[in-house]
């Protein structure tokens, strides 16, 4: 029978499991961690459990925390197992887990107490996963968007602060009133330039908010550029019972992911920072160039697969990988225009990484859905695909290929797959996205309308032209009939 997870339980667990090494009483908080979710736990928190278990510096201990009605029922779902967590990697050649225990506390998701939280002086870093959407971008320069209705609602009632942005500004106040040093801000998101981008983010808003505190804020807080990777599939009844089935534990909210992990980071952390770099992570000067070819070999990468293999009915990425035209799709699209738009690295081979990334795609192990990648495409393609297009049309390159991507993406906003049955689309702005790609079936630019997803890329004729073709031929042909003119086979 598998055993519920707790502090005391891990003493009886099966010897496979790895469990802390380190006495977790002497370890107090020196990061608090916003958005405690399955990649956070697969990631962050399992560099830092292996440090700790070196006896390297356990004053770095994790307070989860959050603001969301999902934060809340993740901190019960801790609370119930003293904050550890069950992490099992899909490794072909055998599983392996561990119990990973950095996290000593979860803040109530109540404002207030995460601002108190904020304000003291232990706290050094606040460390950030709240996806590519939280960070208010405007589309249309890549700046921060204070028309966002979060960002106004926020400022109409600067009492009662809601989002992330407002609750650090207002911590940081106190801190800057008391004397104290600020924390290090640090984006473990999938977006390029994450500190910058959340360095615009919080400036733009502490000058509409605490004008007082905006220049000390954009003076003194420090927000490290970093690169982030480890492919980590959402928890479901699988997960659950693969837990105890092969290792005895009862954790509801287990992590599953690969064996692959990856961090890049500046180093740029003035009140201090764990020793990261003694269990694998990268400390560099600048961060951007692994950053890109990350987001855009591999983020970029699970976008070219996911929308065919939607349409497609496919389940999971590896049948994607699977599928003969998506595997050449990919590989065609990102070695000829993805690719050559990525600066050198001195040491880096980007068609091994690609291969490798492709490795990874089709782990016959991970069961990483087609519906999490198809996720919140609005907020993910400006990240992801619509730099690349920007680049090439700068150079007057063709950009076919990543045109067909994004009309997979419109064919897949109308809401039906090849075969008719419908598709749930899970996106911030979902009404608009399929009423528009309803109306580009006859009118294809018509989807491009939207400029605060499409930005300035939208009204060159060259993207127009080839996303046109690429649509049409999807509606005519089907998606696996138009893909396969593109990559030039038949794949049957």
């Amino acid at each position: 029978m598998a055993m519920r997870l707790n502090q005391a339980a891990l003493n009886c667990l099966p010897a496979a499991v790895s469990v802390p090494q380190y006495n977790r009483t002497d370890v107090t908080a020196g990061i608090l961690h916003i958005g405690v979710g399955n990649f956070h736990r697969a990631h962050q928190a399992v560099y830092l459990d292996r440090l700790f278990n070196r006896g390297r510096d356990h004053d770095w201990g994790i307070i989860g925390a959050g603001i969301k009605s999902f934060d809340a029922t993740m901190r019960k779902r801790l609370a119930a197992q003293d904050w550890l967590s069950t992490v099992i990697e899909l490794d072909p050649q055998g599983y392996t887990a561990r119990v990973i225990g950095p996290m000593i506390d979860f803040a109530e998701v109540d404002p207030q107490r995460l601002v108190e939280i904020l304000s003291r002086p232990e706290i050094r870093i606040v460390s950030l996963t709240i996806t590519e959407g939280g960070y208010y971008i405007d589309a249309t320069d890549g700046g921060f968007n204070a028309d966002h209705p979060e960002i106004i609602r926020d400022l109409e009632n600067p009492e009662e602060q809601q989002t992330v942005f407002g609750l650090l500004i207002s911590a940081l106040g106190n801190r800057h009133d008391q004397g104290m040093p600020p924390f290090t801000i640090m984006s473990c998101d999938n977006l390029p330039e994450n500190g910058a981008v959340t360095k615009r983010a919080m400036v733009g808003l502490a000058k509409l908010m605490a004008p007082g505190i905006a220049g000390w804020i954009e003076d003194m807080v420090a927000f490290p550029n970093g690169m982030v990777d480890c492919i980590t599939p959402a928890t479901g009844d699988r997960e659950r019972a693969m837990a105890e089935e092969k290792f005895g534990i009862a954790d509801p909210g287990v992590v599953v992911c690969e064996p692959f992990r990856q961090w890049v980071l500046e180093d740029s952390f003035p009140q201090g920072r764990p020793a990261l770099e003694e269990v694998g992570v990268e400390f560099v000067g600048d961060v951007a160039p692994y950053e890109l070819m990350k987001l855009r070999i591999l983020n970029g990468g699970h976008a070219i697969i996911a929308y065919p293999a939607a349409l497609m009915g496919l389940e999971y990425a590896r049948d994607a990988m699977a599928t003969p035209v998506i595997r050449a799709f990919l590989e065609k699209l990102e070695t000829e225009e993805v690719l050559p738009t990525i600066p050198p690295i001195p040491g880096v081979d980007f068609q091994a990484y690609l291969e490798q990334t492709m490795s990874r795609f089709a782990n016959p192990e991970i069961g990483d859905t087609i519906a999490r990648l198809c996720l919140d495409g609005s907020n993910r393609q400006p990240k992801f695909i619509l730099p690349a297009i920007a680049d090439r049309l700068a150079a007057d390159l063709p950009i076919d290929g990543l045109a067909m991507e994004v009309a997979l993406w419109c064919r897949y906003c109308a809401g039906t797959r090849d075969d008719g049955h419908s598709i749930k689309l899970e996106d911030e702005k979902a009404e608009r996205l399929r009423q528009a790609a309803l109306q580009a079936k006859s009118e294809p630019t018509a989807f491009l309308a939207m400029d605060e997803v499409f930005g300035p890329t939208v009204s060159n004729p060259a993207f127009r032209k080839a996303f046109s073709t690429a649509l049409t031929a999807l509606w005519e042909h089907g998606t696996k009939g138009a893909m396969e003119a593109f990559v030039g086979r038949a794949n049957r």
